[in-house]
């Protein structure tokens, strides 16, 4: 199963990072276990210094930006590939 952290404040940019990021997951077919973090005192803790940020499996993937949905499937993809 992938741990999947969406961190950001809710707003409309890490909403959509993490429709994106529920849509990859279901594509893919696989469990995945998915966080928003909205707490700005716990964005350092993953090394995000701009939001949204995306974390899977402890490791930040991505930060400042929304990937687009094949850049979310290939970060799923290689976290898969690493457990």
């Amino acid at each position: 199963m992938l741990n999947i952290k969406i961190i950001g404040s809710g707003c409309p940019n890490c909403q959509k990072l993490a429709q994106l990021t529920e849509q990859a997951a279901g594509r893919l077919s696989v469990e995945a276990h998915i966080e928003k973090v909205t707490d700005h005192t716990r964005f350092l803790e993953y090394g995000v210094l701009t939001t949204p940020g995306l974390v899977v499996n402890n490791k930040l993937v991505s930060s400042g930006r929304i990937p687009s949905e094949s850049e979310i499937t290939s970060f799923l993809t290689t976290a898969l590939s690493e457990t």
